[in-house]
């Protein structure tokens, strides 16, 4: 039989305060736990809908892994080739600017 600071009849204020404020923690723990188990829950759930419809989406035929990487891919060669049309046009406009000066002079 576990014996508690309130079962004792002269037990010390200090010891049942105690026993209080570890209870009291224990109960928060305790709902803490519990609201990140229904977080986690809803979360897996979440998760697994969306491989049901990323997997609908793209017909089954690629893995959702498969296509971030794809997808990395791309925006990376999406970017080169962003910069590189920038270059480009500071090109077009360097010719351009010379073209006008030439104009002007002749």
């Amino acid at each position: 039989m576990v014996s508690r600071p309130e079962d004792k009849v002269l037990g010390d204020p200090s010891e049942l305060g105690a026993f209080e404020r570890l209870e009291s923690a224990i109960d928060a723990a305790l709902a803490r736990v519990e609201v990140l188990q229904a977080e986690l829950h809803a979360s897996n759930n979440r998760a697994r809908e969306m491989e049901t419809l990323l997997k609908r989406f793209t017909g089954g035929e690629d893995d959702p892994a498969s296509l971030l990487s794809r997808l990395q891919r791309l925006e990376d060669e999406n970017g080169v080739l962003t910069e590189r049309l920038r270059k480009g046009r500071n090109g077009v406009e360097k010719l351009l600017a010379r073209i006008r000066f030439f104009e002007e002079q002749g």
